[in-house]
């Protein structure tokens, strides 16, 4: 670990960490009951902000307006839902969507335009409207209690507020994925940041592959969040990839409201950007870690690559192969599956030259087999976290992506999702 990295320590408070900022999560009973499935947050003054969205040629409705309401990079709260996805419904989900901004706008007291909506959950199934609105009016009626009593911060109401919006995106996650850090600046002053996300299912590298949400006290504007945000999500959530299939709802957006008064410049900009950086490898890493059915947790590197386009592809192969997932689930030390995934990806490399180790022990050299534990590989690969790395020995460059097994348990998932 850097020095920039050693800058920042964990605090809580998740999404509300940062000054200016509040956040809520209500009960709406959307797709079942007793289930947090509204989620409000909230900065009180105009934010700078920032974007980024599926490739996915099938988008959802609330993307296309959040993507309007953001051409401005001028946003001040996010209301999300879970439970129905709000795609392919025609007309009746851009209403739906529309409905969202403008009764959270309507509470808030600001622009429709500046309330950015995102939804997660079953694709195709329409929007029970009304339950939603009456989840945003009960969020915006306990936001705004908050924001006169004055809670903010680390204070405790304030973290349980923001956990309960990081449990209300929630689909068939099974744990929550939220984190603040604090960043003291030599140029004095503090500047915070706060981050939630949702992903279990439904997960492939080709955006952001889920919903995350990101605030900060910082000043800055939004073509230079655009920019951080855009290096963040390529070096973290599109280096996780758990089935293959890539969401019409993913997205990740970033709002800076500038409460700290810290304008971070030379070494402070360095450090708060990889600040950002950390947070959202440590939400692309959860992700990995709660795949729908998943037993392990796979981390693969790759080095020695010629350039850093070639060593994510290659990463992203190995931890996409389902045959590679599938023998991680066995514990079946079948390294040919590994260096297959690396040919396919479309990277650049010579196989002749590439070396695979699972764990610390090599199993592949030059690009073929060598003596090696049988013994040894399969209690390397009976932990709960596996590591496959790759030298392709042919530049300097390296990257690293993050999966999970495939097990029975995730087709039984996802076999029964919509019913």
């Amino acid at each position: 670990m850097n020095n920039a990295e050693k800058a920042w320590k964990l605090i809580n408070g998740g999404v509300a960490a940062p000054k200016g900022f509040h956040a809520v999560g209500v009960q709406a009973g959307i797709k079942y009951e007793n289930k947090y499935d509204v989620a409000l947050i909230f900065s009180e003054v105009q934010a700078q902000a920032a974007g980024v969205y599926t490739r996915n040629l099938v988008k959802a409705h609330p993307l296309y307006l959040t993507q309007r309401h953001l051409n401005n990079g001028l946003a001040q709260a996010i209301v999300i839902n879970s439970g129905n996805a709000n795609a392919c419904v025609g007309e009746f989900g851009d209403q739906a969507a529309l409905a969202m901004t403008q009764t959270a706008a309507m509470f808030l007291a600001v622009p429709p335009e500046d309330v950015l909506v995102a939804s997660t959950g079953v694709i195709g199934v329409e929007m029970p409207v009304e339950r939603v609105l009456n989840g945003i009016r009960a969020a915006s009626a306990e936001l705004l209690g908050d924001v006169v009593k004055g809670i903010r911060g680390q204070n405790e109401t304030a973290t349980e507020g923001a956990h309960r919006a990081a449990l209300a995106i929630m689909t068939t996650d099974t744990r929550v994925k939220e984190y603040a850090y604090e960043l003291p600046c030599s140029q004095g002053g503090v500047i915070h940041i706060g981050a939630i996300a949702k992903g279990s299912g439904m997960i492939h590298p080709n955006m952001g592959t889920m919903l995350g949400f990101l605030t900060t006290d910082a000043s800055i504007q939004a073509e230079e969040l655009q920019r951080i945000l855009r290096e963040a999500v390529d070096g973290s959530f599109n280096m996780v990839t758990v089935d293959g299939d890539t969401s019409t709802n993913d997205m990740v957006l970033i709002l800076a409201n500038g409460a700290s008064g810290v304008a971070p410049s030379g070494e402070d900009w360095v450090k708060f950007e990889k600040m950002v950086k950390a947070i959202c490898i440590q939400l692309a890493q959860d992700i990995a870690r709660d795949g729908e059915g998943a037993s392990k947790y796979m981390e693969v590197t790759v080095s020695g690559a010629k350039t850093k386009g070639d060593a994510r592809m290659i990463a992203r192969s190995i931890c996409g192969s389902s045959l590679v997932k599938a023998a991680l689930f066995g514990e079946d030390a079948n390294w040919g599956r590994i260096l297959t995934a690396a040919g396919y990806s479309g990277a650049e490399f010579d196989p002749n030259k590439v070396d695979v180790f699972l764990g610390d022990i090599i199993v592949a050299q030059a690009g073929k087999g060598v003596s090696f534990s049988e013994e040894q590989a399969k209690e390397i690969l009976s932990a709960n976290e596996v590591k496959i790395s790759l030298n392709l020995n042919s530049g300097e460059e390296q990257a690293t992506a993050w999966g999970c097994d495939l097990t029975h348990e995730y087709v039984t998932i996802n076999g029964s999702y919509r019913t």
